[in-house]
């Protein structure tokens, strides 16, 4: 197709009519009850096959416990009815937070997280009855190379990258072997608190060019945790055996992985050699494949970065450029991806991503992928932003309001990017327009009709 275009699709049929453009493949299903299958994680059973994606609210208090805007984010998400509720970004180390607000678990701030993993059980049983329990995971991050603790860049690199490196001066120090193995200690000691608390599952975040992502891409780091794929996953890897280790099957262990960076190689993970606007899955999958073989039963499958390329990982009708492809591509890649680590590896649960472009017509595409078995469970991130009962309309009237929608003008990111409490800007006005405003004042338009470069 090539040339961007907003949204305009009215009907599933409309969408069904565009995905016969050459070079666009992707499921869709008028019907829609395969939404409502249980899906089987060892032996735990989430109600149905949607989830909601960990999208940060940047609203905890400085040190790093959920706070009021958080507690109702989670508490809507939970009254929404989706089966799975994928908590945001929550650091391990305090140096290793995005931003002065992100959610830290330590065991000072153990009784706040305690605090709102009961209110999203109390919130679901409220709404859908005694015997309805979301499944939880709480994603686990460094921040890396976007590390902001104090409200300033503060980088914690791990190869040097001359994409992403920027203003960085030639001689910035990488994160050397010993401190990252110090870290996977750290890992360890929030999923223990995790399992304490009480989550079903922790997320080894690995996506995004965040630390553990960066990681996989590191071809040309010496040492011991790059250069080779048993050195570049080595960290990623031991954190799974120590946490196994320690906690048994106490709890669940899974990821967010990034399988497509977009970036060319050898700064890339996941892309063609020659070309990397293609993917090539090679070791995504070998790395799936490993870890399934040591007990991790589901990955949250995304590409991308939000930081360079934002139009591969969560295709907009506004933002910081013009994609040099119509955003149903950008869609169709998603999707085809996690049905390649579906396909490859099918005894795991693969959780898809990039739906919320298509707006009230996700559900189609979202029930066509878990019915031909691209994936098991569709995954919703902007979308429960502006829609946090997007799953419970579904469940319930058989489709989504689309007045109700997001509609991917990015304005949740750009609150991120101003310092402020991410929300939806259009669909929760009353709260987070003020935000959003006051971030804007006396700034420049973010929107650009520049084209891409380098993607």
């Amino acid at each position: 197709m090539g040339i961007h275009e907003r949204f305009q699709l009215k009907s599933v049929e409309d969408l069904s009519d565009k995905i016969r453009a050459p070079g666009i493949h992707m499921p869709v299903s008028a019907d829609i009850d395969a939404l409502r299958q249980p899906v089987k994680i060892g032996d735990r059973v989430i109600s149905n096959s949607m989830a909601v994606q960990p999208m940060e609210g940047c609203d905890g208090t400085p040190s790093g416990e959920p706070d009021e805007l958080t507690f109702r984010r989670y508490r809507r998400f939970a009254s929404g009815g989706a089966g799975l509720i994928w908590i945001e970004a929550t650091a391990v180390v305090h140096e290793g937070r995005a931003n002065p607000r992100q959610l830290y678990l330590c065991r000072q701030n153990k009784d706040g997280f305690a605090r709102l993993l009961d209110t999203i059980m109390e919130a679901a049983k409220s709404q859908f009855g005694p015997n309805h329990r979301p499944y939880t995971v709480i994603q686990l991050t460094h921040s890396g190379r976007y590390s902001k603790p104090e409200g300033k860049p503060a980088p914690i690199i791990a190869a040097r990258n001359p994409y992403l490196d920027g203003n960085l001066p030639d001689d910035y120090p990488v994160i050397s072997d010993e401190q990252l193995e110090e870290l996977e200690d750290k890992f360890v000691e929030a999923a223990e608190l995790a399992s304490q608390i009480g989550f079903d599952a922790v997320d080894i975040k690995s996506c995004h060019r965040y630390l553990n992502s960066e990681l996989l891409s590191a071809f040309t780091r010496e040492g011991n945790y790059g250069g080779s794929f048993e050195n570049r996953t080595r960290f990623l890897i031991n954190i799974v055996d120590k946490i196994k280790q320690r906690l048994g099957d106490a709890i669940d262990i899974t990821l967010r992985l990034n399988v497509y960076d977009a970036i060319p190689y050898p700064y890339g993970w996941g892309v063609d050699k020659e070309d990397h606007r293609k993917p090539d899955l090679t070791e995504p999958i070998r790395l799936v494949k490993i870890l399934r073989d040591k007990g991790v039963k589901m990955v949250n499958v995304t590409c991308g970065n939000p930081y360079y390329n934002p139009h591969i990982n969560r295709p907009y009708d506004s933002g910081p450029y013009i994609p040099p492809e119509h955003p149903l591509e950008g869609v169709a890649r998603m999707l085809g991806v996690a049905k390649m680590i579906q396909d490859s590896v099918p005894d795991i649960v693969v959780l898809s991503s990039g739906l919320s472009w298509l707006r009230h017509l996700s559900p189609y595409a979202a029930a066509g992928g878990v019915k031909e078995g691209w994936f098991k469970i569709a995954g919703f991130g902007r979308m429960a932003f502006a829609y946090p009962d997007f799953a419970k309309d579904i469940l319930e009237k058989g489709a989504l309001d689309a007045r109700k929608c997001c509609i991917a003008c990015g304005k949740c990111s750009e609150i991120m990017r101003d310092g402020g409490r991410a929300g939806c800007v259009i669909r929760d006005a009353e709260i987070y327009a003020p935000i959003y405003k006051a971030g804007r004042e006396g700034k420049p338009p973010i929107q650009s009709n520049r084209l891409a470069e380098h993607v």
